[in-house]
């Protein structure tokens, strides 16, 4: 960093798993664009590196202080980085919130790991290339000795020539269509912690509503005989409950910390209560080795024919679609504030929560979401993913989707707000046996998902190709504009033979068998206040585009939004909806906001069209 300069995104990552022994590396990095592929043959891990960047910020956006759009197939980071005195006898683990997409990481010249995929999380334990190599003191047997810096290189490959999970970022120069500008290498937040030698690892926290009580993980780096770990509870009024368990027996030790009656208090959009939750390791001593403090929620989501019941009442999603973009960030949240004020606008605006669409969120926004009661469904940015051999038509379903979205639903199980999940968007095939290749691929996401997380919703592909018979949820989405035309469309659903984006049953979708319906894309309504002829009406000069035809003033806007928000309202049947979408995305301009986040409708309306009662709240 340079001096006097602001550390960018210095709150801690990951407030859910929180220890005190941290570091926090965004800043300014050595960088260099390598648009060949070479620089490993050329030097370039070992050698400084000829420009900067501001991490966490990718090289495409503004705040990186790079700002180059252009295709980067590869991109190297260098950095040095002094070790505090006071982690001498401890592990170090150096972990990144996101880098797009191939990424290897070299500590004082050792290789410490690679990862492929650009949205989930990883963490390597460099504990041994800090302690051996150029900028390293060898530690004897005990762990002591002393450490001084330690250079870290990372290399991040994305090209558009390779089958990869992209999400919305355009394989085209330009932005474009559904499109938008690509992230590459780092985009999340890079960190140190320092942890014991044996220590806690994050497990699943499980509420369970029915006995008012949690089920709590407490997986450990290695076994130690006599060790315990506990789980205690509490809430502004001191400890709620503890239990405590031997982590020595089990490979998996897991407690059950239970609520009294007096202290039980659920999680809910009008109240979302939070507990403090701290988990502590004890050695065979009774001495405390470590600590990791944590929170949880407790609430239900179960499913009753074709109701989502949250804490076992009828709550009707009024969701609306966010894709998570900023203009001068892209993909990473420019500071905290802006994450949580994209909630707090969702929310002013009468939504009770989003459909997180084609990327995986900075896991602050769950923590903001918790504790701000907001409903969220959860996605992997893989949109219309299908299997057809030609990698720069659409993006292809591989090992690598798996593996990614197992890691996304390990960091993510246990935020209180996330309600569903829906591993696939869009996907669609023609020929059989492409047909065939997608339900292998679209079971395997559905199934890692029940594995990771059975407490909640599944819905294995949202829109177009439901191809798991036993998908708990179904959905469609229709961007019919006219609101008689969209009242017919959804008309099918009291006869059980919903709307649905193909119709012919054996190429795009198995057949409808009675779940929980909603419409989770509609509306998208393309209204651009900022670009008027001279009568008052958008001239359609501006690029932009919609779904259908553009309004022709803000009051036909709120005309139509009330009609399509009305018909999904009116439906006993209908558990929610999804609105497209929040803010404006580039050359998208149907948001509920503009890109920079400023009003352009009125907001009180469109809060006043969605807050009254809905139908299937009233059954």
């Amino acid at each position: 960093m340079h001096p006097g300069t602001p550390v960018p995104r210095p709150e801690h990552p990951r407030p859910q798993f929180f220890r005190s022994s941290w570091l926090n590396l965004n800043g300014t990095w050595q960088f260099e664009i390598d648009r060949g592929d070479s620089g490993l043959e050329r030097g370039l891990r070992t050698r400084e590196l000829g420009g900067e960047i501001v991490v966490p910020f990718c090289p495409e956006s503004e705040l990186s202080g790079v700002g180059d759009t252009d295709f980067l197939e590869t991109v190297w980071y260098r950095r040095t980085v002094p070790i505090p005195a006071e982690w001498a006898a401890q592990c170090v683990l150096l972990h990144f919130g996101a880098v797009d997409h191939d990424t290897t990481v070299w500590v004082n010249d050792h290789e410490v790991g690679r990862h492929r995929g650009g949205f989930s999380s990883f963490t390597f334990d460099i504990t041994d290339a800090v302690d051996s190599g150029a900028y390293g003191v060898e530690r004897d047997d005990e762990g002591e000795g002393e450490r001084d810096e330690i250079t870290i290189v990372v290399r991040a490959r994305d090209t558009i020539h390779a089958v990869q999970a992209r999400g919305k970022q355009s394989r085209l120069y330009a932005n474009h269509d559904c499109d938008y500008t690509r992230t590459t290498g780092i985009w999340q937040t890079v960190w140190l912690e320092a942890v014991p030698q044996v220590h806690l690892r994050r497990g699943r926290v499980v509420p369970q509503l029915g006995s008012g009580a949690f089920t709590v993980e407490l997986p450990v780096s290695a076994s130690r005989t006599g060790w315990t770990a506990s789980a205690t509870l509490s809430d502004e009024h001191g400890t709620v409950g503890s239990a405590t368990t031997r982590v020595d027996l089990d490979r998996a030790p897991t407690v059950t910390v239970t609520v009294p009656p007096e202290r039980r208090r659920v999680w809910e959009p009008a109240d979302p209560h939070l507990y403090g939750l701290r988990l502590e390791l004890w050695d065979a001593d009774d001495q405390l080795v470590d600590q990791v403090d944590s929170y949880t929620g407790l609430r239900s989501v179960t499913i009753d024919g074709t109701a989502i019941l949250l804490n076992g009442e009828r709550v009707f999603q009024r969701l609306v679609l966010d894709q998570g973009y900023w203009p001068q960030s892209l993909l990473t949240a420019p500071d905290d504030a802006a994450l949580r004020r994209d909630i707090e606008l969702s929310i002013e605006a009468g939504f009770n929560g989003a459909r997180l669409h084609q990327k995986v969120f900075e896991e602050r926004f769950f923590y903001h979401a918790d504790r701000l009661g907001y409903l969220v469904w959860g996605e992997f940015g893989d949109w219309g993913a299908r299997i057809n051999g030609d990698v720069t038509d659409n993006q292809q379903p591989t090992a690598s989707f798996v593996t990614q979205w197992l890691e996304v639903l390990a960091r993510d199980v246990n935020h209180t707000s996330i309600i569903g999940w829906c591993p696939l968007n869009e996907t669609h095939q023609v020929l059989r046996d492409q047909i065939t290749q997608l339900d292998d691929v679209t079971r395997g996401m559905w199934l890692a998902t029940k594995a990771a997380d059975p407490t909640r919703p599944v819905l294995d592909a949202s829109g177009y190709s439901h191809r798991v018979p036993e998908t708990e949820v179904w959905d469609s989405h229709d961007y019919e504009q006219d609101p008689d035309g969209f009242a017919a469309n959804q008309a099918g659903l009291a006869q059980g033979d919903p709307y649905r984006n193909r119709r012919t049953e054996g190429e795009f979708s198995l057949p409808y068998a009675g779940q929980p319906y909603f419409v989770s894309e509609f509306g998208g309504i393309w209204w651009n206040p900022d670009l008027l002829d001279s009568h008052g009406s958008d001239s359609g000069s501006d690029g932009s585009w919609g779904y259908g035809q553009r309004v022709r003033d803000v009051e036909d806007f709120h005309a139509r939004f009330e009609g399509l928000v009305g018909v999904l309202l009116d439906d006993p049947l209908m558990f929610g909806y999804c609105y497209t979408q929040l803010t404006d995305v580039f050359q998208e301009q149907n948001g509920i906001y503009r890109f920079d986040r400023s009003q352009k409708l009125d907001i009180d309306r469109v809060r006043r069209a969605q807050q009254r009662p809905a139908a299937y709240e009233a059954r």
